[in-house]
């Protein structure tokens, strides 16, 4: 496991690359029926009916891969800890595919409060195995200063 990551440890422009993980067209059917119980998310010739004209995983499902995924590449000390920010999923994620996530940190702002913190901003983008972006997210997250 690596060691966890304080704000002291992080910089403007870093980056991080998860491992991947491969979606099946079962696991895009089996988070729909409990969590996004869409046709399209559901069955193959409803999907192919529909605006993404053949079977898409949940953007919702794609975020929650995504965030095992920066879990796994991103050990901030004491948990990802989101306080906002923008998500956007420039094409839909397909049975088959493969994600990666790429994270890069835009912004570093310690705390003039509290001094055992501060925010950091970073842009994630999921690709699937053709590099193609699936999921793109800017999103402001807590980092802690490392213990004295």
């Amino acid at each position: 496991m690596t060691a966890p990551l304080w704000l002291e440890d992080l910089h403007v422009g870093q980056t991080f690359v998860s491992s991947s993980i491969t979606l099946t067209a079962e696991d895009i059917k089996t988070f729909a029926r409990q969590f996004d119980p869409q046709p399209f998310h559901l069955d193959e010739a409803a999907a192919r009916d529909s605006l993404f004209g053949g079977l898409a995983a949940s953007g919702w499902h794609t975020a929650a891969l995504t965030m095992k995924l920066l879990v796994e590449a991103f050990p901030l000390a004491g948990g990802l800890i989101g306080a906002g920010g923008e998500t956007t999923w420039p094409r839909p994620t397909r049975p088959g595919d493969t994600l990666t996530v790429h994270v890069e940190v835009l912004e570093i702002l310690p705390s003039r409060t509290r001094p055992d913190r501060g925010m950091i901003r970073t842009r994630s983008e999921t690709r699937n195995q053709h590099g193609e972006a699936v999921q793109v997210s800017t999103t402001r997250i807590v980092a802690w200063r490392r213990p004295d």
